[in-house]
């Protein structure tokens, strides 16, 4: 291979890592190979400057356009106009103060390199404040007059997004600052998901079967971009602060600035040091290493920052970072330990995960036995053999991962393993669809993993929310012969629970008033609660909108389906398949005979209108008669179709206060017309007025 295509290679193969990582959120390269990587690119390409290329990953600053951590130096070449117009919607901001990324180190001799370059660009004393790097996402705050105005991302670091309504939601984050501070002035943090809610958010995502986030960082990110603030509050992030930016600043030392934003309300880290000799600074490392397990949020290493803000803008920046500020990486955990057995777990959607069982290690600060290796794909790349010595780390340091298996140490190994051809549990042949991953046991009612997982999961909160039925509880009354699939649920009798062990009177009543209670559970959460592979909350609540009732849902075409906003060819081919097979159908049936709500209440279908049918509409800027949300929902309830983007198909822009000047520019170059809340309200109004005189509903 010619150095050319050595280059040509490591961009391509960065590029691709950089769009898992920053487009669809699942990297599948850690942070130091990436950089590994990085470097030796960067090696190459100043080696052989006849091979420059301006767009090459080298050349880029990081962005979070989806979901963004601020551990890589540099990124990939920017995600075009498209993939940002699909992953956002909202309103973007130019930054005063471009977000830089940091330079990476990962050995204590770099940082020594970095002090020396300071000391000789500097030719005089200076001090450095080490401070932890907490794995979040960037954020950056403006205050005028002492009240929050503006909270944007990283974004590509020159804009980012507004994301003021959901910052507002995080308690730690003041609205309202008190004390002596600048009439106006910017501070960035980073937005955190404490590990106790990244724990709790998991255990109900693996309930729901959906997909787990890696780590705080993923949650925390993706989290910020939600829609709905209510949600964003429910998640209760948490932020820290660490640099101030401004005209009038109350300090020349970055140390002093911090006290200030303190005093002022904002939350800074106690762990905090100024260090006058590389001794110290290697102390801090060193402490921090080991205790940062012990903190209630994740870290991932030190940053490292002159002290004086004089001193920093005579040091100044690189095209990429300043000179005067540098990260210190942690090393990701590792173990060696030996694979004894691969086992096999079934969930409720049919979904086949292979589980690595291991000899116990220390992790972490947790003992690690099990390990996910998430699919065939997964296992034939590792070449995994009974008795291997595998390398076990922790993703984001909390889900356990076999990244390598130690060939050199293969002596007396056993079997290649390979994934099963059947359902360990039922025994039926595993089925893979196509563009997926993960194998599939096709027997959803007889195979029990399914059976029980399709019960809990109609019984769950967010479901049919039924007191008393948790999965050790369904798990016997499985066993008993008690309940056969979720209709049986109200079939219950009291005598019956009594009778069994570790159900008393009061477990079987709470059962039996949930069941009843469950009667009054809204129509959209019945078609959640089915189980209907592929339909989850948002889903369930289009399909109910669109089809109104069980009936109509029951007989409706893939072409009737496809045509619903939002629904795929994948989630129309799974609900006429539900639809389809007799047992459902009977089930169905017996769940209507039973009194479940299984059309719109009347209220939401006189509230659901059709002035909006058909158009698509774009929301931009500030109102005061209803927040965004309220609106979008109104748009959805009137038939109409929420875009994140104007496009030659918008049908008009709801345009409030301070509307984004890129979405104006573009409406005024497209001709698309823009309506005021009160317009927009009176639109709807007319509609409900001319329903109201005829006597219909549409």
């Amino acid at each position: 291979m010619t150095i050319k295509d050595q280059i040509e290679s490591l961009r391509r193969e960065l590029e691709q890592h950089n769009y898992n990582y920053y487009v669809l959120s699942a990297p599948t390269i850690s942070d130091f190979d990436f950089d590994a990587k990085l470097r030796q690119l960067q090696e190459l390409e100043t080696a052989h400057p006849e091979f420059f290329d301006p767009n090459s990953p080298t050349q880029r600053v990081g962005s979070d356009i989806m979901n963004k951590s601020d551990f890589k130096k540099v990124v990939m070449t920017m995600i075009s106009d498209q993939y940002k117009s699909k992953t956002s919607g909202f309103e973007q901001v130019a930054h005063v103060y471009p977000m830089l990324s940091l330079g990476n180190t990962y050995s204590e001799g770099e940082v020594q390199d970095f002090y020396e370059r300071v000391r000789k660009g500097l030719n005089e004393e200076f001090e450095l404040v080490c401070e932890l790097k907490y794995d979040g996402t960037s954020i950056s705050l403006t205050y005028e007059d002492g009240l929050l105005v503006r909270a944007v991302t990283r974004g590509d670091g020159e804009k980012g997004d507004d994301v003021t309504a959901n910052v507002k939601t995080i308690r730690s984050i003041p609205l309202r600052l008190h004390g002596n501070y600048p009439k106006s002035f910017e501070i960035r943090g980073e937005i955190l998901m404490p590990w106790s809610v990244f724990d709790e958010l998991n255990k109900e995502r693996e309930e729901q079967e959906e997909q787990l986030f890696a780590n705080p960082r993923n949650a925390a990110s993706g989290t910020l971009k939600l829609q709905n603030s209510a949600t964003v509050a429910s998640r209760k992030l948490d932020a820290y602060f660490y640099y101030l930016l401004g005209e009038n600043l109350p300090s020349d030392l970055h140390s002093g600035n911090l006290e200030a934003a303190h005093s002022w309300g904002f939350k800074i880290s106690d762990a905090t040091k100024v260090c006058k000799t590389l001794e110290e600074v290697s102390a801090f490392i060193n402490y921090w290493d080991i205790e940062r397990k012990n903190l209630p949020v994740a870290t991932d290493g030190i940053v490292l920052k002159v002290n004086s803000i004089t001193q920093q803008r005579a040091l100044g920046f690189t095209a990429k970072s300043p000179r005067w500020a540098i990260a210190y990486k942690f090393q990701a955990e590792k173990a060696v330990t030996r694979l004894n057995s691969v086992s096999y777990q079934v969930g409720r959607t049919g979904a086949v995960t292979p589980v690595a069982n291991l000899d116990p290690v220390q992790l972490s600060g947790t003992t690690v036995k099990r390990a996910s290796l998430h699919n065939a794909d997964i296992i034939e790349a590792l070449d995994l053999h009974i008795g291997d010595m595998v390398f076990v780390e922790k993703g984001g340091e909390i889900i356990p991962k076999i990244t390598a298996v130690d060939k050199d140490a293969r002596l007396l190994i056993g079997d290649k393993v390979q994934f099963i051809k059947n359902c360990p549990e039922c025994g039926a042949a595993l089925i893979r669809f196509e563009g997926e991953a993960a194998h599939y046991c096709p027997n959803e009612n007889a195979c029990p993993p399914q059976i029980k997982g399709k019960m809990e999961h109609f019984v769950s909160r967010k479901a049919m929310n039924i007191d008393g039925l948790g999965s050790e509880t369904i798990n016997l009354l499985y066993q008993n012969g008690l309940l056969h699939n979720i209709a049986d649920i109200y079939t219950l009798k009291i005598p019956d629970l009594i009778r069994l062990e570790r159900l008393g009177t009061k477990s079987a009543y709470n059962i039996q008033d949930g069941s009843e209670k469950s009667k009054e559970v809204p129509f959209e959460r019945v078609v959640f609660a089915l189980g209907i592979r592929f339909v989850g909350e948002t889903i369930a609540k289009k399909l109910a909108y669109a089809f109104k009732n069980i009936e109509a849902l029951e007989r409706a075409t893939f072409e009737e389906l496809i045509s619903v906003d939002e629904i795929g060819e994948r989630i129309a081919q799974s609900v006429v398949a539900y639809f389809s097979d007799s047992q459902n159908t009977e089930m169905l049936n017996r769940l209507k005979e039973y009194g479940l709500q299984m059309s719109l209440s009347e209220a939401k279908l006189q509230a659901h209108g059709t002035a909006l049918a058909g158009l698509s509409i774009v929301i931009s800027g500030t109102f005061s008669q209803h927040s965004r949300d309220e609106y979008k929902s109104m748009i959805e309830m009137n038939g109409g179709k929420n875009a994140g983007s104007v496009s030659a198909k918008t049908s008009f822009i709801l345009a409030g206060e301070n509307m984004g000047p890129e979405k104006l520019k573009k409406a005024e170059k497209l001709g698309v017309r823009l309506l005021d809340e009160k317009t927009f309200l009176a639109m709807i109004q007319l509609e409900k007025q001319e329903e109201n005189s005829t006597g219909t509903l549409f």
